[in-house]
């Protein structure tokens, strides 16, 4: 089990195997020990890792989650996306302050909305005036309960 400064620098090391900041390896068959360690712990990893405990709690899916899933669901039937777009570079693949700080269907909407952008189903100024228009039709109900409430703000 690796402690946390030796997790930080395999997170460092992962970071640079990442599609989006991708370096370019010629690795021969020998791979350094400190890459195939990164590979072994990406950041949304965090099975067996230390932690805190964490409580438990059952509840029910609130609207807006039930019509991210549906909605990602319908992108995928569409051809937008598949399952790994989606599942392992879009959710997980974000960041290690972002994937902890986003609930997991929060993930999925910013997850949605980067592919619709990346793949130019929708330009960016036509989302952000999206969420302008939905943020005057629709206020926030509650005061945000963390920073990924006040990131899209």
């Amino acid at each position: 089990m690796p402690s946390r400064s030796e997790l930080d620098l395999l997170y460092q090391i992962g970071s640079q195997l990442a599609p989006a900041i991708h370096q370019a390896q010629n690795w021969s068959y020998d791979v350094p020990h400190a890459q195939y360690e990164a590979s072994l712990w990406p950041p949304h990893d965090v099975g067996g890792q230390p932690d805190a405990p964490v409580r438990y709690e059952e509840k029910e899916e609130e609207q807006w989650e039930l019509d991210t899933y549906v909605t990602c669901e319908v992108l995928a039937w569409k051809g937008v996306w598949n399952a790994e777009e989606r599942r392992r570079r879009g959710n997980n693949d974000i960041g290690l302050s972002l994937y902890y700080d986003f609930p997991y269907y929060g993930r999925w909407v910013l997850c949605a909305a980067r592919m619709l952008v990346d793949k130019n189903h929708v330009s960016l100024l036509e989302l952000l005036e999206k969420i302008a228009e939905v943020k005057v039709v629709r206020p926030a109900t509650r005061p945000p309960t963390s920073m990924s409430a006040t990131w899209f703000a």
